[in-house]
């Protein structure tokens, strides 16, 4: 039986995306590329062909800015393995993940993941909420109850789109 408190997380997940939603008539490909600073992290083609974030171990302090395309990579990169690990048995590591390649595709793909989410958050019981059975697998998050995983999913979403709107907004004001 669905939890009250699934559907607590369920509304919470709806309104942040709503923040999401609200952004994305400003999502395209030179807004996602814009750099606000030197030495922004951003993401890259790579020889392959592939896209990949840059990213550096350990993180430096201060962690460079971000691009929109990087804040969208990264959005895609703990909700794929946050999924992958909490209903799917294993995900792929960070260097598997990459981006699509447009803002469009970064929203298409954002959107299919966050439906996902949102189906298997739906369906859980209490039960579920408590465990840390699914949550052991996470490079993250070991220990924690779904439930905590699920409202910290709800928190670093937010976060990221804040980032995402404010980086938009800068754009803006700095372009004229």
């Amino acid at each position: 039986m669905t939890s009250s408190r699934a559907a607590l997380l369920v509304r919470q997940l709806d309104l942040v995306w709503s923040l999401f939603e609200h952004h994305r008539a400003g999502l395209d490909d030179p807004a996602c590329f814009w750099e606000p600073a030197p030495e922004a992290w951003t993401v890259r083609r790579g020889e392959a062909g592939r896209w990949v974030a840059d990213w550096q171990v350990p993180e430096p302090d201060p962690v460079p800015t971000t691009s929109i395309a990087w804040l969208t990579w990264h959005i895609g990169y703990w909700w794929t393995t946050t999924h992958g690990h909490c209903f799917e048995g294993g995900a792929p590591g960070r260097e598997e993940i990459d981006w699509p390649g447009t803002a469009e595709g970064a929203v298409v793909w954002l959107t299919e993941l966050k439906e996902r989410w949102r189906a298997e958050l739906a369906a859980l019981g209490d039960e579920e909420l408590d465990s840390t059975e699914r949550t052991a697998g996470l490079p993250w998050g070991r220990e924690q109850t779904l439930a905590d995983i699920a409202a910290w999913v709800n928190v670093e979403l937010a976060k990221n789109v804040s980032e995402i709107g404010l980086t938009l907004h800068l754009r803006r004001a700095l372009s004229g």
